[in-house]
């Protein structure tokens, strides 16, 4: 005996065993057979004949062993299927071959090769190997034999190692799944999956280390996280969520690929009792890789609050130039204005007309001009500085202007109109009317953004609480997890929204001041200088700003399908209010009222929310879109093209007579040229735009409805802004170096804010499987993707675009309005 090794204790158990049940007079067939690990097994079961196997192994102290079976059948019987029982020490495991899967419409599909890995043992304290034994029991039903193979394997390379890939294959009926260990230093990892081939559909999935583990396609979801996939799929995991620092990544493919937007069954015939076996077999590779450390957070905060930062020291600095220049000289001779700090001109010369003599726009006679003066009067202004309450201040539906009705339609009708023209109204009321705007939008953005908030809250419970990661649309590949944020970098970016929006607001509430305070040093009314100064509407824009942030961040907590519009509703009020202010500007006492543009706003909202539920496949929603998008777009001309002489509430058809009437005038009885030239050209290119749109959105049918009607509004918006500086220089008025640099730098910065919108990472247009073929590392920082930088250039673009409304007129302070030309 002493040239001969020791028997093993699992060999002597097994041995043990096989004595007992041959004394009790078994057969070998009832009984456990000594199993060899890598040797193939075929036999034949039947209703009085079963098989049982033993595989005994020893496991090493520390040490985890995963030992895979792999079964074989040829029946297609599925009325008598062949049963595996496999049983371990502290679980059972156990399925029928051939092993039925269900899809859509109750479709089944069989697999007659079946491959499992069985739960691994956990690793025993003691230092000293421990035997394990597997019991493989195979039997069926059937009143005839049925053939089968079995083969049990122990896996060599079940362990992930960091950094290194690992390839593999898998199918619906031989799922795969490996364990991974955190590094001592490590405290984050991402679990990088990618495949050649889009289909079959799978899914990834971390779950901890607990048996049974669900690697099937029917209880995948019932543990851990999980992700759908086609080409690429990418799981954070942090070492927190898991107290023994070890989880299994499981990978199973399914039977269908309709989850992963492949195509879908028509009905429940056919492929019945179709034999599937290898051919969803799908090649993968795993590479886990750390995650950023906690001292990248702390710089990617530091790095979005100071460039932001860099904003307020940058205002300050032009805000002392300024004191320095003009604030100081406070004190003029009549004939000149210096309104310090409102963005109005300091001059020492008499002032003079802009438009220069000769001028073909607003080319009209002295007496006319004199009369126009004398129109625009009023009889007696209040002193500066005396905005107090009363209720004659209060808005109301009743126009202020004297003798309104007697006049108002006779200077609206002249072919040249002035600033004066238009700006008659009482300036406490007119400014009391814009401040609606602000108070308005204050209220709206608390009451929309409070439902928003808990909406966003309760989709990432969801998310952390049943771990299904195709809720949201992220960029998988950069997505940093900070408490329960999912991805916390998406929210931070937004930062700049709020910083610049509020910056915005300190900017104009300096000018109000100042403004304020020059009115009471002298009595400007009586001057009629520059563009009447009314700030509700830059007040408004601000908050939107703001609230872009606010919203934009809550989308990004949970991006999807349902919650997109938040993104978008304010962009939709920021850009509305741009438009109201360019026009506002030299048509103070026509522009909209709060009430009825908020009003419009709502409506767009609301077709936003529709085009969302029946814009992506229902013609008639687009149909009726398109014409209320033509009859807006008209109705809007005639009230534009007539300076609002002509109010809808007097007729519901009187807006089309009015457009007939348009045509008919300046098209058939004057053709060679319109009654008002500009106006004409601009309403003319804006109907061909709009139209533009609404046949591109009957054609095409674009899912991303919001997009598409933002699309429209930021069009209009830089028709008319261009519409309007091409109309100020013609009119020899001059931009001052800082709107200048305002516009380049909002040029400059939209250009590239684009660029990086356009780099699509994630698309709620597809299946999540899909969208996250899209998906790209961290290009800033390690932190941030290119639409974490999207995020602070577009800030930025839209506080330029701001600072370009609020100064692009400086120069006119010093220009008499009756020589101001209204476009």
């Amino acid at each position: 005996m002493a040239g001969k090794a020791a028997p093993t204790p699992g060999a002597l158990l097994c041995a043990l065993l096989w004595a007992a049940a041959a004394a009790a007079g078994g057969g070998p067939e009832d009984n456990p057979a000594p199993g060899a690990f890598g040797r193939v097994y075929r036999g034949a079961v039947n209703i009085s004949a079963e098989r049982v196997y033993a595989f005994a192994y020893r496991s090493e102290p520390g040490q985890v062993d995963a030992v895979r079976v792999y079964v074989n059948s040829s029946s297609e019987n599925l009325r008598y299927p062949v049963l595996f029982v496999v049983r371990q020490q502290k679980g059972v495991l156990s399925w029928q071959v051939p092993l039925i899967f269900r899809g859509l419409y109750q479709r089944t599909y069989n697999y007659q090769e079946v491959s499992r890995t069985l739960c691994p043992s956990e690793p025993t304290p003691e230092a000293r190997p421990s035997d394990q034994i597997i019991f493989v029991d195979v039997a069926s039903m059937a009143p005839f034999n049925i053939a089968y193979e079995l083969l049990v394997t122990r896996l060599e390379n079940f362990q992930l190692e960091t950094n290194k890939a690992f390839n593999f294959t898998a199918s619906p009926s031989q799922p795969q799944y490996f364990l991974y260990k955190f590094p001592q230093d490590v405290d984050s990892v991402i679990i990088n999956v990618v495949s050649d081939a889009s289909y079959p559909c799978s899914v990834v999935s971390v779950q901890d280390i607990v048996c049974p583990v669900y690697d099937l396609d029917h209880n995948v979801e019932f543990n851990g996280v999980y992700q759908s996939m086609t080409k690429q799929a990418a799981i954070t995991v942090q070492r927190k969520d898991f107290p023994g620092e070890q989880f299994f990544v499981v990978f199973v493919i399914k039977p269908e690929d309709y989850a992963c937007g492949g195509s879908v069954p028509s009905s429940i015939h056919g492929n019945v009792n179709r034999t599937w076996n290898l051919q969803r077999t799908k090649n993968l590779q795993v590479t886990i890789v750390p995650s950023i450390k906690k001292s990248v957070y702390v710089q990617a905060m530091f790095f979005s609050f100071l460039s932001f930062l860099s904003f307020y020291l940058g205002s300050v600095v032009v805000a002392f130039v300024h004191y320095i220049s003009t604030d100081m000289k406070l004190t003029v001779p009549f004939g000149s204005v210096s309104i310090a700090g409102s963005g109005i001109m300091t001059s020492s010369q008499p002032i003079s007309a802009s438009t220069p003599e000769g001028s073909s726009y607003g080319a009209i006679d002295e007496s006319s001009s004199s009369a126009g003066r004398q129109l625009s009067s009023p009889e007696r202004r209040p002193p500066a500085g005396s905005d107090t309450d009363s209720s004659v201040e209060e808005e109301s539906d009743f126009d202020t202007m004297p003798e309104i009705e007697s006049d108002k339609n006779i200077i609206r009708t002249k072919v040249f109109l002035y600033l004066s023209d238009l700006s008659r109204k009482d300036r406490r009321i007119v400014s009391k009317k814009y401040k609606i705007y602000f108070w308005n939008i204050i209220t709206i953005a608390v009451f929309y953004a409070l439902p928003v908030i808990q909406l966003v809250i309760t989709y990432q419970t969801v998310v952390n609480v049943t771990g299904n990661q195709d809720i949201c649309y992220y960029n998988f590949l950069c997505a940093h997890p900070l408490g329960v944020l999912s991805a916390f970098n998406n929210i931070l970016s937004n930062v700049g929204h709020m910083m610049l929006g509020f910056l915005f607001l300190l900017i104009v509430l300096r000018r109000d001041i100042l403004h304020r305070r020059a009115m009471e040093m002298k009595d400007i009314y009586t001057l009629d200088y520059g563009i009447p100064k009314h700030f509700g509407l830059f007040y408004a824009m601000g908050i939107a700003l703001m609230m872009e942030g606010v919203l934009s961040a809550c989308y990004h907590v949970c991006p999807n399908y349902s919650n997109f519009q938040f993104d978008t509703s304010f962009m939709y009020m920021i850009a509305g209010l741009c438009m109201l202010k360019l026009y506002q500007t030299r048509h103070p006492d026509i522009n909209a009222s709060a009430y009825s543009a908020y009003a419009s706003f709502a409506v767009v909202i609301s077709l936003a929310v529709l085009g969302v539920v029946f814009g992506k496949n229902d013609m008639w929603f687009w149909v009726v879109f398109s014409m209320i998008h033509v009859v807006g777009s008209l109705a809007l001309s005639t009230q534009i093209y007539y300076m609002g002489r002509f109010k809808m509430g007097e007729c519901y058809l009187g807006i089309f007579r009015r457009a007939v009437m348009v045509l008919y005038t300046d098209c058939i009885q004057q053709c060679s040229r319109p009654m008002y030239m500009d106006r004409m050209v601009l309403l003319i290119v804006g109907n061909l735009v709009n139209w533009s749109f609404a046949i591109f959105g009957l054609v095409y049918r674009p899912r991303d409805f919001a997009s598409y009607i933002l699309g429209i509004f930021i069009c209009n918006l830089l028709l008319y802004l261009a519409f309007y500086i091409i109309m100020k220089l013609r009119s020899s008025e001059k931009l001052l170096p800082i709107p200048m640099f305002c516009i380049v730098a909002t040029a400059v910065v939209w250009a590239a804010a684009l660029y990086f919108f356009f780099q699509t990472l994630s698309s709620w247009e597809e299946t999540p499987a899909e969208s996250r073929e899209k998906n790209r590392p961290c290009i800033l920082l390690g932190f941030f993707d290119d639409h974490d930088v999207w995020h602070f250039l577009s800030a930025a673009a839209l506080f330029f675009s701001f600072l370009v409304l609020l100064t692009l007129d400086d120069d006119l302070d010093t220009v008499r309005r009756d020589k101001i030309p209204v476009f």
